[in-house]
């Protein structure tokens, strides 16, 4: 069985077990998928190198500068704003020049950002973020010093609210958790001054709490849509990626195996040509040898593993998503038979069971074959069921196109038992001896 689970270190992740012949499926020492709910941090998602170095060079046409764009606009909207209320109070500041001065260095910290942000090519560097945060605390500590004492007055501090309103283009140049703590803290500070400072009159606490929302609740509405954003991108390219492996031969090795081939190939080349250029004496070291033995080793495991391989083995194994939530078992390696058709729709319906629900605990197991026995009315055909076992997905809440994509690959029933849905298709595909 491919794909089975087992536990490790604070959860599961999806691994590839061994196959009848007892040779371990996942012979790269790669760790496949990712951890939904508490990941280990010593254990990350591998993909190959042509995949990642790919998404990259597209990542500015996904739409994030566009959302970047958005948020700047409405930072400099709400800016405008804070800095025409703290013009409109000028004359009851005691110190304006504070004030004044707060104004100045956020519009420096700002400025400055952004310059560093276009310099650096559409990212911020930790020591860029670093510097921003501290001229922003600089802000808020001149701004909070100019109203202090003003609390009866209902005159709240402006420039402190501007930074937090400028976190929010933050949250797309940064991870959104260094934000979201930066915006807690910024929040807890200006909730200890209104709470330390002195007044008369409980009711003119309001315009400080609505000062409060407006710097901490904006970044924090940006936080949700940018991370909803980048799993909305992040789903959409894998499943482009993925669904390379619908054009692969019956078995075929994937992306990571075929770069681990690569580089075996250039070892073994490498070491060769020392041996006939005389660099590596003969006979080997016992390192030399050493590695010798190995690499040939790795060279055999790759061989024999390749033969069961088939494509949907690979496209959820290479999956992001796929790979922590799906196991299949297909010992006969009858899904590489499946036509061009059926297995784009056989993906999709994987795909859409496992993505399209907001639950974590989504599990799918893939049972293929046995192969039903040749008759002389259908030896012109190759039939053999699917079982599609998931759990945590209700039956109510799978998406028609779910089924639609179920159809294409064959006929199929479903019923559901204990909370769990079970579907089953009957594929017939074209045998290859008579191809």
């Amino acid at each position: 069985m491919i794909g089975r689970r087992r536990s490790a270190s604070g959860g599961r992740h999806g691994t590839t077990g061994e196959s009848s012949s007892g040779i371990e499926e996942n012979t790269l020492g790669v760790i496949v998928g990712r951890e939904r709910k508490q990941r280990d941090p010593s254990l990350t998602f591998r993909r190959a190198e042509r995949t990642v170095s790919t998404t990259r060079a597209n990542q500015r046409g996904l739409g994030g500068r566009d959302l970047a764009g958005g948020m700047i606009a409405g930072s400099i909207v709400m800016a405008l704003f804070l800095l025409w209320r703290s013009v409109d109070q000028w004359s009851e500041y005691p110190s304006p020049l504070l004030v004044l001065a707060a104004w100045v260095v956020l519009l420096l910290t700002a400025a400055g950002a952004l310059t560093g942000v276009a310099m650096h090519g559409g990212v911020m560097p930790r020591w860029l973020f670093a510097v921003t945060l501290g001229g922003m605390a600089v802000a808020v500590l001149l701004d909070l010093s100019a109203v202090w004492g003003l609390a009866d007055q209902s005159i709240y501090p402006t420039a402190a609210v501007a930074a937090g309103v400028m976190m929010t283009p933050l949250v797309s140049v940064r991870e959104t958790r260094e934000v979201m703590a930066a915006t807690a803290v910024l929040g807890g500070v200006l909730l200890l001054a209104a709470i330390a400072e002195g007044r008369s009159d409980i009711l003119t606490l309001a315009p400080e709490l609505v000062a409060m929302a407006i710097a901490v609740w904006l970044p924090l509405i940006a936080i949700s849509v940018v991370r909803a954003f980048r799993r909305m991108v992040q789903l959409e390219l894998d499943l482009v990626l993925v669904k390379s492996a619908v054009d692969a031969p019956r078995l075929a090795v994937g992306m990571l195996a075929s770069e681990e081939l690569v580089r075996l190939d250039f070892d073994a080349e490498q070491l060769l040509d020392d041996v006939a250029e005389g660099r590596t004496p003969l006979p080997l070291h016992p390192d030399a040898a050493s590695a010798a033995s190995q690499l040939a080793t790795q060279l055999r495991l790759h061989l024999v593993e390749g033969r069961k391989k088939t494509w949907l083995h690979n496209a959820i194994t290479e999956s992001e998503f796929l790979a922590p939530a799906v196991s299949i078992d297909d010992p006969a390696s009858l899904a590489g038979l499946l036509s061009r058709a059926q297995r784009d729709a056989m993906l999709i319906a994987i795909w859409l069971l496992v993505s399209d629900t907001e639950r974590r605990d989504v599990m799918l197991h893939i049972e293929i074959g046995p192969r039903a026995p040749v008759t002389p009315q259908s030896h012109r055909k190759i039939r053999f069921p699917i079982f599609l076992h998931a759990t945590g997905v209700p039956r109510r809440k799978v998406d028609p196109a779910t089924w639609e994509a179920i159809s294409s690959v064959g006929p199929h029933s479903e019923y559901t038992r204990k909370g769990d849905l079970h579907v089953e298709i009957e594929c017939a595909v074209d045998n290859p001896v008579d191809a």
